[in-house]
Formats: structure tokens, sequence, C-alpha cells
């Protein structure tokens, strides 16, 4: 892969209008490429060359196609889509804003879940990565339900449901997209687009979802890990504290969208929006603190379950002191959001209050071992990304020790 190819350059990412004589050559460009095809038509597949003309990413191609109006007879014609490039160009400068505007539904400035549709479809469709997929249309869906999960879960970081421009160019997901024309295999875009940590995500589901109505209810998603989350934590997790909507509280259920974003913060505490997750769970009263009666309330029921597993818990006052000591509050005594991303232990914090499996494991290490770790240099796979390519790993072992048995 070009190392340089990711780097937007000045004029691009800079926002600022092209000159005159940028435009007119651009539009040229576009002509040329026009005149290869049959009656200067071209299909969705087609169309991947007049992204390249344009200077976009090659899946950019179905979000092109759709907005210069090609779904209603199945090509574009040049002047359709010229129309359409001058319309972009006169509003939109650098890669985002032509993104947003190729995707977002009429006088939108921004995404929604659904605008990924058409984009995430056409990489099923023609990425040399997916072409298994051709046999599998029943996995179409839940693949790309699972990608649009993990943009939103990156992208989206003010919670609302729609990425904005700024989310956009903050994040690494334009770059992310243009590396797919680069890379064959699919895997190896761990970010947002790995076919293996998909079918991760989706075993771990169906394992738990036992009636397969691809919904779980709260003693479904208690089985997970061999009951290794309190049950007080997944009440809070079919309370609406990090879902939206209503029906979770209402019907008791949690879909499969919805289990995305549960299992990459179970399985990842560093990430930015793992913090968050799991603080709005243990913020009961949504006062934007952890307050001493709300980490009892959590502790409480760690030390039933380590009395039971005939383990002498540490008392109450003695594991706060600890734990304030870890985080470092601002406010004596009060634990904010922004103390626990500050502290870098968050992962510890909370596996000490809802998880104890990694509670314990915590505890037979040295914390400032931990510490050690997070100082050296080097991009470090994250959390995530390790736990994904183990239980990858795992799952391939047990697919093959089946189909052993069955020929046996």
């Amino acid at each position: 892969a070009n190392p340089t190819a990711a780097q937007p350059s000045a004029s691009q990412s800079s926002g600022l209008p092209n000159c005159a004589a940028n435009y007119d050559e651009a539009i040229a460009k576009i002509e040329a490429a026009f005149t290869e095809f049959e009656e200067e038509k071209a299909d969705i597949y087609e169309l991947g060359k007049i992204a390249k003309a344009c200077g976009c990413p090659l899946y950019w191609k179905a979000p092109m196609f759709i907005c210069a109006g090609g779904e209603r007879t199945g090509f574009v014609s040049v002047h359709s889509f010229i129309a359409t490039w001058r319309k972009l160009l006169h509003s939109c400068y650098d890669d985002a804003s032509k993104f947003i505007y190729l995707l977002a539904k009429p006088g939108c400035s921004y995404l929604e879940q659904e605008d990924f549709i058409p984009l995430l479809q056409d990489i099923v469709d023609t990425h040399p990565g997916l072409t298994f997929l051709k046999d599998a249309p029943e996995f179409h869906s839940r693949y790309i339900t699972t990608v649009i999960q993990r943009i939103f879960y990156t992208v989206n970081r003010s919670w609302t449901g729609k990425i904005n421009m700024t989310e956009l160019r903050r994040s690494n997901f334009l770059q992310t997209l243009a590396l797919l024309e680069e890379e064959d295999d699919i895997n190896q875009i761990t970010d947002y687009f790995s076919y293996e940590h998909f079918y991760v995500i989706y075993c771990k589901f169906w394992e738990l979802d036992t009636d397969h109505d691809l919904f779980i209810d709260p003693k479904d998603l208690a089985r997970y890990n061999d009951h290794a989350s309190s049950s007080r934590i997944i009440e809070r997790l079919f309370s609406g504290a990090v879902t939206r909507g209503n029906s979770v509280q209402r019907e008791g259920r949690m879909s499969y969208a919805e289990f995305v974003w549960f299992l990459i913060s179970e399985e990842d505490k560093k990430n930015p929006t793992s913090i968050e997750y799991w603080f709005r769970c243990m913020d009961m009263d949504g006062d934007g603190v952890l307050s001493m009666f709300e980490l009892e309330f959590f502790y409480e029921e760690q030390c039933e379950r380590m009395e039971g597993m005939g383990i002498e818990p540490l008392p109450f006052q003695d594991l706060l002191c600890q734990m304030l000591d870890l985080v470092k509050p601002e406010c004596p005594g009060k634990i904010t959001l922004r103390d626990l991303k500050r502290c870098r232990m968050a992962h510890i914090f909370y596996d000490t209050f809802f998880n104890l499996e990694k509670y314990l494991d915590h505890e037979q290490r040295d914390p400032f071992a931990v510490q050690k770790d997070l100082d050296s240099d080097g991009p470090e796979p994250s959390d995530w990304d390790k736990y994904a390519a183990e239980e990858y790993e795992i799952l391939v072992a047990e697919e093959t020790a089946n189909e052993q048995l069955r020929e046996g």
C-alpha cells in the first residue's frame, strides 16, 4: 500500500474552494472517462472508472451512482453525472463534505445508519475479499449491520445516531474506506470491515440467541463468557442507558446491532466509546458523577459472588481507597467521565465493579506492570483486535474438530 495515499493533500484537507481552472479540468477529465462507454452511459460497476476520474476512492461508486439517479434506469449518462458533480463541486471542497453530500438524504448535512447501506452492499457485491458471500445472501445484511454499528461506535462520538462532518473528519473512516481498493484480503482491514471480526461477533451472538430470533434477553446475555458480568450491570444494559429508542426497556430484549456495541465495549474497555458506555451504565441517576453509593451498589454483588466462591473480598472502604488512588479524581470522592479517560486505567476500574473473572485476573497482576505496557512506543493492537484474533482462531479450531468428528 502506498503510505502517502491515505494523507489528504493540502487542497483537500483545507476545505477551500478550488479555482475555476481546476474545476473545468475536473469536468473535462470526467467527460473523457465517459467516452469509453457505449452511448456514454455507465452502470454501477463501470462507475468505478468515473470515481477514479473524479479523484475519489473506488468504493464511492455506489453512492455516486445513486446520487446521479442511476437506480431508476440501471445506468448513469454523462449528462446526468456531470450535472450532479457540478452541483457537488459548488458546495463541497473536501472529502468529508463530498462523502456526506453523496450519501445523505437530500438537504441533510449528516449521515444516519441506513445511509450507509448502498455503499456497504456494493462492497459485499464487489470486493475481492468477500466473493464467498455470493452464495450466502442471508449473511449480507448481518455483515452490513455489523459494519454500520462499528462505524457509528467509532465515528459518532456525540452518540446522536447522526454522523456530522466534524466527526467524519476527525475519524479514520474515509482513509480506511480508501484502503479497501488496495487490499484484497479484507481481514487485513481490522477497522470496520474485517469479515473475521464480523464472524466472531455474530458467532458470539448466535450462541446466546438460543431461539435465533435475532434478539436476546437479560438471561441470554448473562450467559456471555460464563456469567462473568454481574446481574446488576446487565440490568443497567437493559435500562436504556446505552441504547437508542425505548424498545429495550419496553420489551426487555436487545437486538443484534445493540449486542455489537456491548461486545466491543466488554472486550475493550480502553477505547473512548467503551469508557463512555460503561460510565452511562454505572451512573444510575445520570448526574455525570459516579457517587460512592453507586460504586458500593455494584461492588456489593461482586462481594457476594466472591464469598460464594470462598474468596474473602476486600471491605468496600479499602477497595474505595484503592480505586480513588487508581483514578485520582479532580474532585475528591466524585469520579467523572473525564477522570476515567485521563487515568488510562478505566478497564481495571470497570472490571473491579462488574466483571468478576477479569477483576480476579487483574488482582493476580501488578497494576504498575500494566502502566509500563502503556508507556511502550509503537501502535499496539487494541484489546478488541487481540480478542477478535484469538476468538477467530478458537472458532476455526472448533469448526475443524467438528468436521473431523462428522467425517470420522
